[in-house]
């Protein structure tokens, strides 16, 4: 879903979106993207902001483009996605997690053992 109250721009929501798509298997690798027209239609957007969000995924190189038949996921692109979006995950919230731990002398061990439950709890 698209949010129109967002700080992050709806063209880079729609590319986000996308990678949620490929990544989640609702799209597969040298599978055909939603066109400019259906993403402007189904979310009421310009097609240009529509466009300006599919060339993303082009121009990282998670899609292609076929001439005169529309934009495809590349081969690959499931494991580049998450590879990126790993190394994101890591710098933005386990680094701060960890600075955060060492302020309040929280040790290596209660993190781990603190992880461990919660991944017991919703696996």
């Amino acid at each position: 879903m698209l949010d129109e109250r967002s700080n992050v721009p709806i063209y880079i929501q729609i590319a986000e979106m996308i990678e949620d798509m490929i990544i989640n298997g609702e799209l597969n690798e040298q599978e055909q993207l939603p066109s400019t027209n259906q993403l402007a239609n189904r979310y009421k957007l310009n097609p240009a902001t529509a466009r300006k969000g599919l060339n993303i995924l082009v121009e990282n190189g998670h899609a292609y483009k076929k001439r005169g038949l529309g934009i495809y996921v590349s081969a690959g692109a499931v494991e580049q996605l998450k590879k990126k979006r790993k190394e994101a995950f890591l710098s933005s919230y386990i680094k701060p997690l960890v600075l955060e731990a060492k302020k309040l002398d929280v040790t290596r061990e209660e993190i781990k053992k603190y992880l461990d439950e919660v991944f017991k709890d919703d696996y």
